[in-house]
């Protein structure tokens, strides 16, 4: 009996640390995926408002006609 207690905890020393590796990484994983998600939504922000400020720029230029060249013949 305790023999197998000794074997029990010996198995549950290392149950532990290879949860607390885990942990670890899991850790490392959300802080990479929170900091992609900042990034992201930069991104999407900042690209975002760079095309709306260029299409009110198109809409601000004056209408023009343009023909086309079997029209012109």
């Amino acid at each position: 009996l305790q023999k197998r207690s000794s074997e029990v905890w010996e198995v549950l020393s290392k149950v532990k640390g290879e949860f607390e590796k885990f942990g670890g990484m899991l850790e490392k994983a959300q802080k990479n995926i929170q900091t992609g998600l900042g990034q992201l939504d930069d991104v999407v922000g900042t690209r975002t408002r760079a095309i709306q400020r260029q299409l009110r720029d198109v809409e601000s230029l004056p209408a023009v006609e343009y023909r086309s060249e079997d029209e012109e013949l």
